[in-house]
């Protein structure tokens, strides 16, 4: 799964990315707090790596286009997009705010899609494009609480099979993965009786890491990958095996 001679530009980066420079491409990160990144660049560039940290708010259609041109002035190209951005603002449904529900679906569904705009071009000119779209187990199996998020999550799946279905003759493979219960900072804040009964569901019986996840976005990014598109790789230890 090498990846040497590429540009991977991934929004919302901060774990697990160290993966696609390990196989050798170029790493563009981007993200609202440019700074955040740096620390994971910084990473990247010790082990002898090249990558760049860019202001990005996929929030902001003109922030998409800044960044990607930014991105595309110092690298020259971008082979790979990972849209792993998003946020949630969790609430049942009786009591969600109109704001929670269409800042989610921005950032989270359209941000995608103008990203994906956003580096379509490019992708079109030299024949050759890996996309990959960070989903949830949660779009595929459902959450009280959070009808915001799974919409637009579920969202990224149908519009994942729409860009595969137009973009594979252009040689532009475009994929979903759909994490379950990884092992973040978020997961962590969980009470042990939670955590404990969301580990009763899962048959292999533990959290998944973020390596895991990043190395299956890795594969989807490869040469390896080229005949797989329209696919939703689900990453979950078997928590949904729908």
């Amino acid at each position: 799964m090498k990846l040497d001679g590429r540009v991977a530009l991934v929004t919302g980066a901060s774990q697990g990315i160290g993966k696609f420079a390990e196989a050798g491409a170029q790493v563009v990160l981007g993200a609202r707090n440019a700074e955040k990144l740096r620390a994971v660049a910084n990473e990247i560039e010790a082990s002898g790596k090249k990558a760049l940290v860019i202001q990005l708010d996929v929030a902001s259609r003109d922030s998409i286009k800044a960044g990607v041109a930014t991105a595309l002035e110092a690298c020259g190209k971008i082979d790979i997009l990972v849209n792993n951005a998003g946020i949630a603002k969790d609430n049942l449904a009786l009591r969600m705010r109109p704001d929670d529900w269409e800042t989610v679906l921005k950032t989270n569904l359209d941000g995608a899609f103008h990203c994906i705009q956003a580096v379509l071009h490019g992708m079109v000119r030299q024949r050759y494009g890996r996309i990959i779209n960070i989903t949830s187990i949660v779009a595929q199996a459902g959450n009280p609480g959070q009808a915001n998020y799974i919409a637009s999550k579920a969202g990224l799946i149908g519009l994942t099979k729409a860009m595969a279905s137009e973009l594979a003759s252009r040689n532009i493979t475009v994929n979903a993965v759909a994490p379950g219960f990884i092992a973040t900072a978020m997961t962590e804040r969980l009470s042990p009786a939670v955590h404990e009964k969301v580990l009763s569901m899962i048959p292999v019986g533990r959290q998944g890491t973020p390596s895991e996840v990043a190395y299956g976005v890795r594969f989807l990014a490869s040469e390896e990958a080229g005949y797989i598109t329209g696919h939703v790789l689900n990453i979950n230890g078997g928590m949904y095996m729908g």
